[in-house]
């Protein structure tokens, strides 16, 4: 089963992206701040990591690059598109807020490069 390393802020999207997630197949833990981020991927293998570019103590940006030295793959999300720093879109794929289920499920099985067990079962 993939695990995914979920970073958002947001009290209201973080729980509903979560499910969505557990939902389809995924293991995930899920935090809201750049230093959890930072700490359970020094501890945990992950197999992607999506983030929230925008968080209260520092971006995503800086979890994803963290996720990327330890070779696990990075999704970047944020409802703040033009305030990226520059070449952002060129490092890492962004997805825009509002997403859709099953917009977010498409990127992720891509990413993964495989359905979740339950989809792939159909359970």
């Amino acid at each position: 089963m993939a695990r995914i390393l979920l970073v958002e802020d947001d009290v209201d999207v973080r729980p509903v992206m979560e499910h969505v997630l557990l939902s389809a197949g995924y293991e995930i833990d899920a935090v809201a701040t750049e230093a959890d981020a930072r700490e359970l991927l020094a501890r945990v293998s992950y197999d992607l990591v999506i983030a929230d570019a925008k968080l209260p103590d520092g971006t995503g940006l800086t979890v994803a690059d963290d996720a990327r030295e330890n070779g696990t793959k990075a999704l970047i999300i944020t409802g703040y598109a033009f305030t990226l720093p520059h070449g952002a879109f060129e490092r890492y794929d962004v997805l825009l807020k509002p997403l859709r289920p099953t917009e977010l499920l498409d990127v992720v099985a891509r990413y993964l490069g495989a359905l979740p067990d339950s989809a792939a079962t159909g359970s």
